[in-house]
């Protein structure tokens, strides 16, 4: 088993920035793709950002590209999203998921269904 833990949310003016932090703990050998998404009151959740194990490739939602950067760090188990510019459109709970199945080093997934094992959230709010 995998337990994610995320940290890093808050209330922050727009046009700030927030550093959220994913820590993974347990079985950390099965940690492979890492994602983040993000879910709004009323809306479905959505995915934002995610990363390969290796780290050397990422894909992000078009609203967050220029904005957003995913990293990870695996020798602290760790995943990163730094958020700039952020708008208060960007006000939701955000997750980190991982995904258990190696698929290479390479691979990454936007797909939610793809993910194994997913943290509680940490809630972003950006104010106007």
């Amino acid at each position: 088993q995998v337990q994610l833990e995320e940290s890093g949310g808050g209330l922050v003016q727009a046009g700030g920035s927030l550093t959220l932090s994913c820590a993974a703990s347990g079985r950390t050998s099965s940690t492979y793709a890492m994602g983040w998404f993000r879910q709004a009151p009323g809306k479905e959740r959505e995915f934002v950002a995610a990363i390969s194990w290796s780290g050397g490739r990422t894909t992000y939602a078009d609203f967050v590209k220029g904005r957003f950067t995913i990293s990870r760090d695996n020798a602290k188990n760790t995943v990163y999203l730094q958020m700039n510019s952020l708008k208060p459109e960007d006000t939701a709970l955000y997750y980190c998921a991982a995904d258990a199945n190696y698929s290479g080093d390479h691979y990454y997934t936007p797909w939610d269904y793809e993910y194994d094992y997913w943290g509680q959230g940490t809630q972003v709010t950006v104010s106007p």
